[in-house]
């Protein structure tokens, strides 16, 4: 296997790690969204979660982009 598509397959595991430890703070801002009174740190792990999610996401889809960046300047 190329270091490239190692590289590539690694990013993609770290994207699904994020974007799988962000799942707790989703539910816990779900369960809390009806509540009137959130706490302020509630709100902030909610925002953070879903920050995470994003970041996953996006690490996911742009494995190659991030890849290719990493990799510019290096000989195949």
């Amino acid at each position: 296997m190329k270091p490239t598509q190692l590289a590539n397959v690694l990013i993609r595991i770290l994207g699904l790690s994020v974007l799988i430890h962000s799942i707790p703070g989703i539910i816990s801002a779900l369960a809390n969204f009806g509540r009137a009174g959130m706490v302020g740190g509630v709100e902030a792990y909610s925002l953070s979660s879903i920050l995470m999610a994003v970041v996953g996401f996006l690490l996911i889809s742009n494995s190659r982009t991030v890849t290719e960046r990493l990799f510019k300047n290096e000989p195949e």
